[in-house]
């Protein structure tokens, strides 16, 4: 798991975000609480993918698994669903969403969570 908050850490700083921003450290908890969720809850396929992307309006975080078991938002509302209830909160308080993606080979999902930059992002 640190090895995983380090890379994103890295790619925050070269995507030009303040690390003692608000975005930056929603952004690593996001990170934190999707990959604790694969390994945790994807026991077939305890590796998770993340990617991060940034636009000029929007920074993207996904992390996928190759468990076959479908997850919907609405598992964010179980008792073991505090994790995502927090990643949605955190996508929603920077005017962003979450949306649970099948895999592009056909097994398995991704979570992405969308976050639009706060006026004067770089």
């Amino acid at each position: 798991m640190r090895a995983v908050r380090e890379r994103t850490e890295r790619s925050l700083t070269l995507f030009g975000l303040e690390s003692a921003s608000s975005l930056f450290g929603a952004a690593l908890l996001v990170v934190s609480e999707l990959v604790a969720n694969a390994v945790r809850h994807a026991e077939q396929s305890p590796d998770a993918e993340v990617t991060l992307h940034m636009t000029d309006h929007m920074l993207v975080v996904g992390v996928g698994d190759l468990d076959p078991r479908p997850m919907t938002l609405a598992d964010a509302d179980r008792a073991s669903g505090q994790g995502l209830r927090t990643v949605a909160d955190l996508a929603r308080s920077f005017g962003g969403d979450v949306r649970v993606e099948p895999a592009a080979g056909g097994r398995g999902k991704t979570v992405v969570v969308r976050f639009i930059l706060p006026e004067g992002t770089p």
